[in-house]
């Protein structure tokens, strides 16, 4: 979906040096400021793009990955050493940082959605912060084995004495909400070090559950939803191009994102929106306290209240041919989880990274 101009003053301000914000966000024709609803928290803390809850899920879902998941925080962290590149404010509040940074290893960063611990060295009595990786997938992710090939496959390579590649070093992105105790990673210097654990959890699982035909029909519409910080991994399924959306206009799998934050001074990655829209990603940014002054003068004429009350308004066209990745507060994430479902949408297509 294009861009429309005629929406240009919905935000009107000059956001940080590092977000533009000549974004218009996309509004259905119907739209008008929510009314009642589930009112949540908006916005997250350093580790909230990650799970409240201590379950996590089971095992990775590459083949013969190292990382593997266990009831608790998942394996003992292995540590190595990430260097930052760049430290910068990611929204006009300056309420999160955005980090890009250097890893000696990339390679099992394969699934959008996937995390790390971090914390200022390996030695450092520092509670771990668990982050979601912003930027996209910088590892292959394997591809499928025919039934009753694999274990032929695997012994061809044993028997040939091959061994997996080396180390990959690649860069990654990272955004961090700032909270009372992880100024040490939100104020980080560009070139200082950092403690990163090897890559965990097993990300979204959109290709066993949004393609082929094991809920019936083949998902047409995606619907993503993100609060404050929990847009990173987002943001990473988005520019992975694995979520397999069409492009404006082309036909083929629709996608809508909505995103919820409290004021538009803290809305990162608006600069980001345009390359989303031309990507075939239609974004529904949605602010719950409009009447807050922000510093940077920016007055909010887009959509109002909470994401889920703009899911409330929108509906779902066409539930069984639905699906959705969901990140960010709790209660959102139950909330818009139940609402989805009871619209029909099969369970088994609401995802999230845990």
């Amino acid at each position: 979906m294009k861009i429309q101009p005629v929406l240009a003053a919905a935000l009107v301000a000059a956001a940080s040096p590092q977000e533009a914000a000549a974004f218009a966000p996309s509004l259905p024709s119907s739209a008008s400021p929510a009314a009642g609803g589930l009112r949540v928290a908006v916005g997250t803390t350093a580790s909230s793009a990650l799970p409240s809850t201590i379950a996590r899920r089971g095992p990775s879902r590459a083949a013969g990955s190292s990382t593997r998941l266990f009831m608790g925080w998942g394996p003992d962290p292995i540590w190595s050493g990430a260097m930052v590149e760049i430290n910068v404010q990611a929204c006009p509040s300056g309420s999160c940082v955005s980090l890009r940074v250097n890893v000696p290893d990339g390679s099992e960063f394969i699934y959008p959605g996937q995390y790390v611990q971090v914390k200022p060295s390996a030695d450092s009595e520092v509670n771990p912060l668990f982050l979601a990786i912003a930027s996209a997938p910088t590892g292959e992710a394997p591809k499928p084995t025919p039934p009753g090939k694999k274990k032929a496959a695997d012994e061809a390579d044993a028997a040939a004495g091959l061994e997996s590649s080396g180390p990959v070093p690649a860069t990654w992105e990272f955004l961090i909400k700032r909270t009372d105790n992880n100024a040490w990673i939100t104020d980080i210097a560009p070139g200082s070090t950092f403690a990163a654990s090897q890559v965990m959890g097993g990300g979204f699982p959109t290709e066993e559950n949004l393609e082929g035909f094991k809920y019936d029909f083949p998902t047409q519409n995606l619907l993503l939803f993100a609060t404050g910080s929990g847009i990173a991994p987002i943001r990473s399924a988005i520019e992975s191009d694995r979520l397999n959306v069409a492009r404006p206009d082309s036909g083929g799998r629709t996608c809508t994102l909505y995103y919820g934050v409290r004021t538009p001074d803290d809305m990162p990655y608006v600069s980001k929106f345009p390359d989303w829209e031309a990507r075939g990603v239609q974004v529904v940014p949605v602010v719950s306290r409009p009447d807050v002054p922000c510093a940077s003068g920016a007055v909010w004429g887009g959509r109002t209240g909470y994401v889920q009350n703009a899911l409330e308004e929108d509906g779902v066209a066409i539930p069984r041919n639905s699906g959705a990745l969901l990140c960010g507060v709790k209660g959102m994430c139950e909330s818009v989880k139940d609402m989805l479902t009871e619209s029909g949408v099969f369970e088994g297509r609401v995802l999230t990274n845990f």
